[in-house]
């Protein structure tokens, strides 16, 4: 039997993409999974929506956490009770192409690596692609993810049988940046990436990406109380990020119509 892979979304609010989100996954070729949703107290119609999903698929599973706690809670959440060989990501808003988890499952395997991603595409918030490719890093070791994030979240899988479950400090953003730090070190190798594009990445108004100013908060925060570095280290690696971010991740960020 092919390994299970469980698949975590949080949610809130999400009332918008999460049917379009859901049907990216229902539309997998690789059928063996499960997926957790996270519901953190929405006052939309989320939880409405997926409860008639949750009635009609026996292997989607709706959690509610009892107050508002963020997204790293949330994931944590379903990262506790997931019982799958592997582990992957896609928030409410994003998507995945049909071959997503069934080539990573199985370039994983081949390679026996124990964290995998991939490039992606960024569309708009209605669907709409926006050209643009996020090329994947071949090899991505601790040093460099410590860098910038190079490891897009909805393109991630790590193995849960190997390394074991493997959750995020309490930060209300970017903790999934500190997520796949953790599964890099546990691993002791580098993750690989499929250099093809599997999944779509939905650019919103007012998201931490857009916004520069949290964006700098946010990645300081990750060194300095989700890696516990001095204020010094923290403010030197803040240096390095910047011209990581801005110099030479953004290399990767293509229009698709150069590549």
């Amino acid at each position: 039997m092919k390994a299970l892979v469980s698949i975590i979304t949080p949610l809130y609010n999400s009332e918008s993409f999460i049917t379009e989100t859901i049907s990216s996954i229902l539309n997998q070729t690789y059928k063996n999974w499960e997926l957790i949703l996270v519901d953190d107290c929405s006052i939309d119609k989320t939880v409405e929506l997926i409860q008639e999903l949750v009635l009609k698929h026996k292997n989607i599973k709706l959690l509610k956490n009892k107050s508002n706690s963020g997204a790293a809670v949330s994931r944590n959440n379903g990262i506790n009770i997931a019982k799958g060989d592997f582990i992957a990501f896609l928030d409410a808003d994003d998507l995945w192409k049909p071959q997503k988890l069934e080539k990573q499952i199985q370039f994983m395997h081949e390679e026996n690596c124990n964290v995998c991603f991939c490039s992606y595409e960024q569309i708009d918030e209605s669907s709409k692609p926006l050209n643009i490719l996020v090329k994947a890093l071949p090899i991505l070791s601790y040093k460099k993810l410590l860098k910038t994030n190079y490891l897009g979240n909805l393109t991630g899988i790590y193995n849960a049988k190997t390394l074991g479950k493997i959750t995020t400090p309490n930060l209300r953003k970017r903790q999934d940046w500190l997520l796949w730090l953790a599964a890099i070190k546990k691993s002791g190798k580098p993750a690989r990436s499929i250099q093809e594009s599997l999944a779509y990445y939905r650019v919103r108004k007012g998201s931490i990406s857009s916004n520069k100013i949290s964006l700098l908060k946010y990645n300081y925060l990750v060194y300095k109380k989700g890696l516990g570095f001095s204020t010094l280290k923290s403010c030197y690696r803040m240096l390095v990020f910047l011209y990581e971010h801005f110099f030479v991740k953004s290399k990767r960020i293509i229009s698709i119509d150069e590549k």
